[in-house]
């Protein structure tokens, strides 16, 4: 195959037919790579996490159960086709999606797999069956409810993720300090919690212990990043002063 230099040839009707397919074939490689570092489950769990809000590699590591040598080498991957970003904080390098079109190819990677992979279907009905007796609601719902100001919503993800970008309005309560924070809900407002995405359970369990304290109480049917994509009103914690609020969109 013949290699296009980036100043040489202009792309016209005249442009001999063998260049065009030269052009073709080099644009088409150049797009696959995206597709081959996206072939992997581990790099995709990685995506997921980073769509939550930046990371270091050890917590990266920590978090998908890989050595730390086997997450930089998945990170060096998605670097290498631009889909993840890195910024040097002290001693530290953070890991983010380097883009909101990287948050978005994945999530419509995922439903896409949804639509036409039977095995996903099987997989979710096996182990998500409890499931089924959890109320849900959909962005769309929650996002009239707020406007209406008749609902709670609460992001039961660790508190380092709710304070890199949360549902406007949402209160942070960590699944695992809900049982002693439960005062902290008020009972007379119908609940909503939400977490990671669509195959996160922390949200359902938040959801079962408020049930059996007699809250009126749904999960969010997707999570933050779909949220997020979906353009919907967000908010972070302004980093210096921690009980600050700064929405973004």
């Amino acid at each position: 195959m013949t290699t296009l230099s980036s100043s040489s040839i202009p792309l016209t009707n005249a442009m001999d037919a063998r260049v065009r397919g030269d052009f073709k074939d080099q644009l088409f490689e150049q797009f696959a790579r995206i597709g081959k570092s996206l072939s992997n489950g581990r790099r995709l769990e990685i995506l997921e996490l980073l769509a939550q809000g930046p990371r270091t590699v050890e917590k990266l590591s920590s978090d998908v159960g890989l050595s730390v040598a086997n997450t930089s080498q998945h990170l060096q991957v998605l670097r290498r086709s631009n889909l993840v970003s890195v910024k040097r904080d002290g001693l530290y390098a953070r890991y983010s999606l380097a883009s909101d079109e990287v948050l978005k190819i994945c999530i419509s990677m995922r439903r896409l797999g949804e639509k036409h992979l039977s095995d996903v279907r099987r997989l979710v009905e096996t182990y998500l069956s409890a499931r089924a007796s959890l109320e849900a609601i959909s962005c769309e719902d929650l996002l009239m409810k707020l406007n209406e100001k008749n609902v709670f919503v609460l992001d039961v993800r660790p508190r380092e993720e709710y304070e890199a970008g949360h549902i406007a309005g949402a209160r942070s309560i960590p699944l695992a300090n809900l049982k002693v924070r439960l005062k902290e809900i008020p009972r007379k407002r119908e609940i909503v919690a939400y977490c990671r995405g669509p195959y996160c359970l922390l949200a359902d369990e938040a959801v079962r212990l408020l049930l059996e304290h007699g809250y009126r109480a749904r999960r969010l049917s997707e999570g933050f990043p779909e949220w997020k994509a979906e353009n919907h009103p967000i908010a972070i914690v302004m980093p210096r002063k921690r009980t600050r609020f700064q929405v973004v969109s």
